[in-house]
């Protein structure tokens, strides 16, 4: 059985780190070398240009369901409007004088806002819950970030959206975040950087540490199969490191003190099944979230991970992992698990 561990010790499932003769490093340096050259296939680096300017039009909604709908949100962090997908509670229409505490879901690389919805039952799952779920965009590549040569999507969901949830859908100042593979790398640099702004945050294959070998090449390649200039994300990993650290959760895993925290990831290739694309990319996430939650342990900040063998970079494991870190979720955002 796959081992769950709280702790601020390491915590992890043992799982060899030489299989079929391959180490772990040679592994993850295998599949990132592979896989940034089948992210960078199609690229052709050319830049798109974001221009910041002021946000003065109103949102627009579009009622998707009972309790869901879709509003772009003008945004002057992005200089455009964006998408952020909304499950509101069941009583939001009966009982107007209420406040909800807000379940942040955030998508993964060359994917968007609705992936929650597509995925999974999140809308199902959480009637009669009392919380209002956001799945705010976050590009083509999923990194919510502020880019050195773009959109600051940090700014968009950590400032413009909750100020929209606070002042049209009554949001309490109660959250919590979870993200899956860029998006379980937004949950954990958000809270990391804006201590307090979470209650919980969790982490499905998430991208840790940014700065781990191998992990830059990752990254550029997810930027580059976008057709987007790999430097526009945080510059040079060598001659901006300082910026590729100040955006780095392990980096700045010391704000997650006192953050009820949940981090899963898959071995992928070693112990795997032979699903290679899949497998291939959660090996080479798989050193970045240990060393990210050895990082905790060494602060003594406490962690729930599931550390578990095989399993590839996809919603079938994620939809699991969810429902596993559901508890905590729940217990942060004070509704029933």
């Amino acid at each position: 059985m796959p081992d769950r561990t709280t702790a601020s010790s390491r915590g992890t499932a043992g799982v060899s780190a030489g299989t079929a003769g391959m180490s772990r490093r040679a592994v993850t340096r295998a599949a990132a070398t592979g896989l940034a050259a089948l992210f960078g296939a199609t690229a052709t680096g050319t830049a798109r240009a974001t221009t910041r300017r002021a946000a003065t039009a109103a949102p627009s909604v579009t009622q998707l369901g009972p309790r869901t709908l879709d509003v772009s949100l003008p945004s002057a962090a992005l200089g455009r409007s964006a998408p952020v997908r909304l499950v509101l509670p069941s009583s939001f229409a009966t009982q107007p004088g209420r406040t909800y505490p807000v379940l942040y879901l955030l998508h993964g690389a060359h994917d968007d806002y609705t992936s929650w919805t597509r995925e999974t039952d999140i809308v199902a799952f959480t009637e009669g819950r009392e919380l209002i779920v956001a799945m705010p965009d976050a590009g083509p590549t999923g990194i919510p970030t502020a880019w050195r040569n773009g959109p600051d999507y940090e700014t968009f969901q950590l400032t413009e959206v909750p100020a929209l949830l606070a002042r049209d859908y009554r949001a309490s100042a109660v959250r919590v975040v979870a993200g899956v593979s860029t998006g379980g790398y937004g949950a954990m640099a958000h809270a990391a950087r804006h201590p307090g702004t979470f209650a919980a945050a969790a982490s499905y294959s998430g991208i840790l540490d940014t700065t781990a070998p191998g992990v830059p090449s990752l990254m550029d390649a997810i930027v580059a199969r976008e057709n987007l200039a790999p430097l526009s994300l945080w510059g040079n990993p060598i001659l901006h490191l300082l910026t590729w650290r100040d955006f780095n959760p392990r980096a700045r895993a010391a704000g997650l003190r006192g953050t009820a925290l949940y981090v899963s990831s898959g071995s992928g290739v070693v112990g795997g099944s032979g699903d290679w694309l899949p497998e291939a990319l959660e090996s080479a996430l798989w050193p970045s979230a240990h060393a990210f939650t050895d990082t905790l342990a060494l602060l003594r900040v406490p962690v729930t991970t599931h550390y578990y063998a095989g399993g590839g970079h996809s919603w079938t494991y994620w939809k699991r992992e969810f429902g596993a870190s559901w508890p905590m979720l729940a217990g942060a955002l004070g509704v029933p698990a």
